[in-house]
């Protein structure tokens, strides 16, 4: 079990990040499962100091194996392979040294032997160790987690979301509840309005706009280095080699709820009873993912469900169409919701990211615009300058032409090449098809008159003996941010604790006084149930320590 610094079990302290009565509920719901109560507790404690850094995985293994062992009969744990691996190659070249071996050739019979795995000698260590047969085996026809190393630096799914823009609708969640069938108020997805010290959001009964209120969305955050995961002892809560997914697999979960305590942004639900939708309205090409393993949809009853990110979407079960998109972002209206391969900076996330203004602007603009047929047709027979144009075309004014050629200053025409479907991307490369028909009706896109109108070009001072220097990038991007805003913060939910969380939050940052208030649109208003709220009253996440 753990140890303070001094030796001593320390069971007052608060560790997880939600606060104490997050906590302290937390250590009631395992109180009321079969296991270990106290061991999940520390356990969570412990892994969170390892993503924390302030732990070693290798100690923390060691710190509960036996206990793992003597609870559930294995140690599943996602470090416990590799470290057992690598002690055991360490153990083999001792043995080779034994015998004389040197190091130049330990190491290469070490090579040619491809591991120790590879002849069995794992095998001698549970020999020795009277290890006894694992209770969490693969099936012999399920096929083992392998990495995906055919995209270069792989994939790794992710999200931005645009606080600044999010309307409080709830479309988001409903969207997901009916893709995946959870329960009512099992809340895979969490839109939450909130105030803190700083921030206030109006009276839900008064207000002028939706996006007067100040709002957190919620989703598995999908952390690269997911505390979660270390606690599982059944490798049921795992990553996805091939995508960066964390995910569990239905069918070797056995509900002890570790994960659940683990957690540090309380998006684990607890199957109680049997689904609300039978097993037999599940569409299998939802629930299987690519590898056969039952990960997506609801939960059958007493396993952990969360967020998934959509991998039958991911894996194409749904269509290719459908790849690189979630429920979640198709049903937003403002689009503030943007997924995508975040090692890929041509993604939908990465894109709005880099320049949030730009992402805005191709989302609030879609639209407005005309199709570039549409164009050519209402210029036909117009003169080519900027009045006539906007004279003759109902959906083009001077702005609207003003942002298109912004937006094609600031464009690399080579960076719009991707194999993923982005939606910026596509937006983008209709912006410039746009400016392209201008350009061939005999808009002169390079004259000083026109950008100098349009503030995307300096004036030169004449009596200094300037000259004029053509379009100017900084001017282009100061019209963006005019039209669509720069938001006043990026950043991760408790980036500080080193989980490595892969949605980036733009915009409205809370407070670590924040605490949610009634919204614009109640869950009971889009026929969803937030039973959660007694425990989501207490407050939100904020980057200097939550109190949810």
């Amino acid at each position: 079990m753990n140890f303070d610094d001094s030796g001593e079990r320390d069971d007052e302290e608060t560790f997880h990040p939600l606060g104490e009565s997050w906590q302290d509920g937390l250590e009631d719901a395992l109180e009321d499962t079969e296991y270990d109560a106290k061991l999940g507790m520390e356990m969570a404690k412990d892994a969170m100091r390892v993503t924390e850094g302030t732990l070693s995985e290798e100690e923390f293994y060691d710190r509960y194996h036996d206990d793992v062992v003597e609870e559930f009969g294995e140690d599943g744990r996602p470090m416990a392979e590799e470290i057992e691996q690598s002690r055991e190659e360490g153990r083999f070249e001792e043995t080779l040294s034994r015998f004389g071996v040197g190091e130049d050739s330990r190491r290469s019979v070490m090579k040619k032997m491809g591991g120790v795995g590879a002849v069995g000698l794992g095998a001698w260590g549970a020999t020795n160790s009277g290890g006894t047969e694992s209770a969490f085996l693969q099936d012999e026809d399920q096929e083992a987690d392998e990495p995906d190393d055919t995209n270069g630096d792989g994939v790794q799914w992710g999200m931005a979301l645009d606080l600044e823009h999010c309307d409080g609708c709830l479309s988001c969640v409903v969207a997901c509840a009916e893709e995946h069938d959870w329960d009512q108020g099992a809340n895979w997805m969490y839109v939450l309005a909130y105030e803190d010290d700083t921030v206030s959001s109006p009276d839900a009964d008064d207000f002028e706009s939706t996006e007067d209120f100040e709002y957190l969305i919620r989703p598995c955050q999908h952390c690269t280095d997911a505390p979660c995961e270390k606690v599982c002892p059944t490798t049921a809560r795992h990553t996805r080699d091939s995508d960066g997914l964390v995910l569990t697999d239905y069918d070797v979960c056995i509900g002890c709820r570790y994960c659940q305590v683990a957690c540090p942004y309380g998006v684990n639900y607890f199957q109680w009873g049997e689904p609300d939708v039978d097993e037999s309205e599940l569409d299998e090409d939802h629930v299987y993912d690519e590898r056969g393993r039952p990960v997506s949809a609801r939960g059958p009853r007493g396993v952990m469900e969360k967020c998934t990110f959509c991998p039958t979407r991911q894996d194409g079960s749904k269509g290719e169409d459908l790849v690189g998109r979630t429920a979640c972002e198709d049903a937003c209206p403002p689009e503030v919701i943007q997924f995508g391969n975040m090692n890929d900076p041509n993604s939908d996330p990465q894109r709005y990211i880099e320049n949030t203004a730009k992402s805005r602007t191709l989302v609030r603009t879609a639209s407005d615009l005309p199709t570039p047929e549409d164009l050519e047709a209402a210029l036909e027979g117009e003169d080519d300058d900027l009045e006539s144009i906007v004279d003759a075309v109902e959906d083009l004014d001077e702005e609207m032409v003003g942002l298109l050629l912004a937006i094609a200053i600031l464009s690399d025409e080579e960076g719009l090449e991707t194999d993923e479907n982005s939606t910026l991307v596509e937006q983008e490369a209709g912006a410039l098809e746009l400016v392209a028909v201008l350009e061939d009706h005999g808009l002169d896109l390079e004259d000083e008159e026109l950008l100098i109108e349009l503030d995307l070009a300096e004036e030169p001072d004449e009596d200094e003996g300037e000259e004029f220097e053509g379009a100017s990038e900084a001017l282009a991007q100061e019209r963006l941010d005019t039209f669509a805003g720069d938001p006043d913060s990026k950043f991760k939910l408790l980036e500080n604790i080193g989980t490595d969380p892969n949605v980036v939050y733009l915009g409205n940052e809370p407070g670590p006084n924040a605490h949610q208030v009634e919204g614009p649109v109640s869950y009971a208003d889009v026929g969803q149930t937030d039973n959660r709220k007694d425990v989501l009253d207490e407050g939100t996440v904020g980057i200097d320590g939550p109190s949810l």
